[in-house]
């Protein structure tokens, strides 16, 4: 499998993909990713070379957004002076569930944050989705702590504040790296 840097011409597909997560996660029971994300948000953070995308060939198998920009109120401003990588946006198309696909783009998460220089791998997940959050403990994420408000509409109940972090290391991830 080959990862690479999404392109402009990726937001219809990579949209679709999110939808296809958004179900599978409605399916579970969790209301994580029930609205629609904005394809010019989607598009701004392709042109900023922030979404890498896993090909099986011609199939997207997997999609990550990595970035140096977090969420506000989210992490300390010690935390944020510390060099950290964020992953957002982590997903596996479920022709590809069961693969530990998922861990492997984590791993190569963590091996780019080192190279470029980075402490820290870091993440925000679903407050209410604990499956989400012992999924991230298992490989190797430690619990910081969960911001329950400060929400992006009135300052209200925030939904994606469980935040966990691992050293970023050098890592074994079997991809082809053609990222830039």
């Amino acid at each position: 499998m080959k990862i690479s840097n999404a392109c402009p011409d990726d937001v219809t597909k990579l949209l679709a993909f999110r939808e296809e997560a958004a179900a599978w996660l409605t399916r579970l029971g969790t209301d994580q990713w029930q609205r629609p994300y904005p394809a010019d948000r989607l598009l701004a953070t392709i042109q900023a070379g922030s979404v890498f995308m896993v090909m099986d060939g011609d199939v997207t198998a997997a999609t990550v957004t990595l970035s140096a920009d977090v969420e506000d109120g989210l992490w300390t401003e010690e935390e944020l002076s510390e060099p950290s990588i964020f992953v957002t946006k982590l997903t596996v198309a479920r022709t590809h569930a069961a693969q530990n696909l998922g861990g492997r783009l984590l791993d190569w998460a963590g091996d780019r944050a080192y190279r470029d220089g980075a402490q820290w791998l870091r993440l925000d997940a679903w407050t209410t989705n604990a499956a989400l959050q012992q999924y991230y403990l298992r490989r190797g994420f430690e619990h910081v702590r969960t911001v329950r408000v400060g929400g992006a509409v009135n300052g209200g109940p925030r939904v994606s504040g469980w935040l966990a972090q691992r050293r970023a290391v050098p890592m074994e991830h079997g991809f082809e790296d053609l990222t830039t």
